[in-house]
C-alpha cells in the first residue's frame, strides 16, 4: 500500500526531550539537543516517503512558560537547524515556512527564516512546516480578525477562515503523532486535525526512528478512514460533497411529499 496516496499531511508534536533528558540523570535542554538531530532524520524520511506536508511542533504559546535556560537553547537550535540543513532544504525542492509569532526571536534568526521561506517559497517538493510560538486557538483567531479586518464580511464561512490560516497550502492533516506518551492535541492545529487520525506513542522523540515513523505511517494507513459515512471515503470533501447531494435528495423528496 502506498503510504502517499493515503496519507498526504502529517503533523507531530514532538514530546519528550526533557524527561528522556531528566531519565539519564542530565539537565532538560540536553534532550532538545539531541532531539534536534531526530528532526532532520524525519524530514528526510517524510520526503523520502513522498509526503505532501510535514507540520512540526517545536515551540508552542505556553513553552514560554518554561525556564530561560530552555527557551534560550529552543532558539538556538532552531538556528542551528535552518543553517544546517538550508542546503538540503534547497536541494530537494523542500518549500519551507514557519508559522506563529516568532516575534520575539533573535534579529539574526527572523532573517534567515525570511530568506529561507524567499528562496523555497516556489519550490514543488514537501511543504515543511515549523510551528514556533504557536497555538491553534491564536490561529483561528487571527484568521478571523484578518477576515473582519478586509471589510468585506456579511457572515463568515469554513473556507473564510481555511483560507486566512497561517498556512493554506497544506490542507487539513490526515495522521497527527504525538511522541511521549501523553495522549492530548496539546492546541496544535485545532482546525486541521477535525478529522485527522492520531496515533499516540510512548516512544520520547530523542528515541523515535525514522523505522518507527515509517512503521505508524503504513499501519495508519490501513486504517479505514470515512469521514461520517457508513463507507471509506477518500477525503473529507468527498464526504461533504456526498452529504449535500444526499440533503439535495431529502429535501426534494420532503417537498414532493
Amino acid at each position: 500500500m502506498e503510504i502517499a496516496s493515503k496519507i498526504k499531511h502529517v503533523a507531530i508534536i514532538m514530546d519528550g526531550n526533557g524527561r528522556w533528558a531528566q531519565g539519564r540523570c542530565r539537565p532538560r535542554v540536553w534532550g532538545h539537543v539531541r532531539g534536534s538531530s531526530v528532526v532532520s532524520e524525519i524530514v528526510e524520511e517524510a520526503d523520502d516517503l513522498g509526503l505532501k506536508a510535514l507540520t512540526l511542533y517545536a515551540f508552542s504559546t505556553e513553552n514560554w512558560s518554561r525556564p530561560q535556560l530552555e527557551v534560550s537553547t529552543l532558539f538556538t537550535l532552531l538556528r542551528k537547524f535552518l543553517l544546517k540543513e538550508r542546503q538540503r532544504i534547497l536541494k530537494n525542492h523542500i518549500c519551507f515556512k514557519v508559522i506563529g509569532d516568532i516575534s520575539s526571536l533573535p534579529a539574526s534568526t527572523k532573517g534567515l527564516i525570511a530568506q529561507l521561506e524567499e528562496e523555497t517559497a516556489d519550490f514543488r517538493g514537501l511543504k515543511l512546516s515549523f510551528a514556533f510560538g504557536y497555538g491553534g486557538r491564536n490561529e483561528i483567531v487571527d484568521a478571523v480578525n484578518k477576515i473582519i479586518s478586509s471589510g468585506n464580511v456579511n457572515q463568515i464561512s469554513e473556507d473564510d477562515i481555511r483560507r486566512n490560516l497561517y498556512r493554506n497550502d497544506v490542507g487539513d492533516v490526515d495522521l497527527l503523532i504525538r511522541t511521549g506518551g501523553d495522549q492530548r492535541v496539546s492546541n496544535f492545529l485545532l482546525w486541521q486535525i477535525a478529522y485527522a487520525e492520531l496515533f499516540f506513542t510512548r516512544t520520547k522523540w530523542p528515541e523515535f526512528t525514522r523505522e518507527e515513523f515509517r512503521g505508524i505511517l503504513y499501519q495508519v494507513s490501513g486504517r479505514e478512514r470515512r469521514f461520517g459515512n457508513v463507507e471509506s471515503v477518500d477525503s473529507i470533501e468527498v464526504s461533504q460533497l456526498l452529504a449535500n447531494e444526499n440533503l439535495l435528495r431529502i429535501q426534494q423528496a420532503t417537498q414532493a411529499h
